[in-house]
């Protein structure tokens, strides 16, 4: 059994991309508190992701389902037919193979925590 304190896990810089949200203009920066990381779990990646003002993911796919639990902030989750605001205490199910986008709106930070699976993988653009 393994237990964490998010505020004890180092904040690191996400790779990937960031780009800003609609009309938001200035530094974007995107960082990564991993729970789970590469081969600790035969099933599942789980990481904190914590976006600047304005900041988003980019557009991507990924080969798994994800699951977003916003934990501060208030977000976005888009994909190609629609967008809908996340708040803290929601929770996103996007499947896999759906192009799709996250991140903090363009007055506010966001963080969540994202699970998928292990062996996913995503293609960004």
């Amino acid at each position: 059994m393994k237990v964490v304190t998010l505020k004890d896990i180092p904040v690191l810089p996400a790779p990937g991309a960031a780009e800003p949200t609609d009309g938001y203009v200035g530094h974007i920066e995107r960082t990564r508190q991993t729970i789970i990381g590469a081969g600790e779990s035969e099933n599942y990646n789980c990481s904190v992701v914590n976006f600047s003002t304005g900041c988003n993911t980019g557009w991507h796919v990924h080969d798994c389902d994800q699951i977003l639990i916003v934990v501060s902030g208030s977000g976005w989750v888009a994909t190609e037919t629609e967008r809908k605001e996340i708040n803290v205490g929601d929770v996103a199910h996007v499947k896999a193979g759906e192009r799709h986008w996250h991140g903090a709106k363009k007055d506010t930070t966001m963080g969540h925590i994202t699970i998928t699976l292990a062996s996913g993988k995503a293609v960004w653009g």
